[in-house]
């Protein structure tokens, strides 16, 4: 990484870019009205790169418990420790929103995102079947859970 990385909270004028970042890193990417309507309900993240917006992420937080629902960088700046590093900050927010524990579902397929949540300390904890559409099907989901220290 060439440029420091910086964060804020994703308003409603970021819908487009964050959006043309989502349908380029994903198959069956959050729609407009899924991020409209999370406004109001989660933290919505976005990374920037000096000023580039290179990801962002969403995290849920109900009382103690934290539910990371989804981190995307950009395909062209991934495998560059930008992932960790917008994974390291949402856990960052949701212990200091006093949740202890985080959950996650990420696709059985996805063996990169897998790899990266083990490597900050989560853990598979069961699936869930049949959970995400896919080109041809469906596909199951790992559930992963971590404790939040400080």
């Amino acid at each position: 990484m060439s440029d420091a990385v910086s964060f804020r909270p994703m308003i409603e004028a970021d819908l487009d870019a964050v959006l043309k970042i989502e349908y380029a890193a994903y198959s069956h990417p959050w729609t407009r009205g899924i991020f409209l309507d999370g406004l109001g309900k989660y933290q919505i993240w976005l990374m920037f790169e000096g000023q580039q917006q290179v990801g962002h992420g969403v995290v849920q937080i109900i009382l103690d418990e934290a539910h990371l629902l989804n981190i995307t960088v950009k395909p062209e700046n991934q495998g560059r420790g930008l992932g960790l590093t917008l994974l390291e900050h949402l856990m960052s927010i949701a212990y200091k929103a006093e949740a202890r524990e985080c959950f996650l579902e990420v696709r059985d397929s996805n063996r990169s995102a897998f790899r990266l949540y083990e490597r900050y300390g989560f853990n598979e904890i069961g699936r869930r079947r049949d959970y995400y559409p896919a080109v041809g099907g469906r596909e199951d989901a790992v559930v992963m859970a971590c404790t939040l220290v400080d």
